[in-house]
């Protein structure tokens, strides 16, 4: 019974890495393509958390945390990037005022 639970949620979580990937190469704006990558990097994460599941072992915890880890990395930059047109500023990061 739990191994058909997480095959379905396998195939659930597939459709919905494919929605967002629909919306990272047909976004209308930067904001949607960078909410759309963020997303597919959760799916990404949750699908090996599944497998690992399905695997019975642990051996995949400390690639979910690198992954998750970059992708909040990368959103941060993208986000950034979108925001002020650079990701990392000459002369360290100073607020504007």
């Amino acid at each position: 019974m739990i191994s058909a639970l997480l095959t379905a949620s396998l195939v659930i979580l597939a459709l919905a890495m494919l929605a967002c990937l629909f919306r990272l190469l047909k976004g209308p704006t930067r904001s949607d393509r960078v909410a759309a990558l963020d997303t597919i990097g959760i799916h990404v994460l949750a699908i090996i958390a599944v497998v690992s599941m399905q695997l019975n072992t642990q051996d995949f915890l400390e690639i979910i945390l690198v992954i998750g880890i970059l992708t909040f990395i990368g959103t941060t930059a993208l986000a950034r990037y979108i925001e002020r047109g650079v990701v990392v500023q000459e002369g360290g990061d100073t607020h504007d005022r």
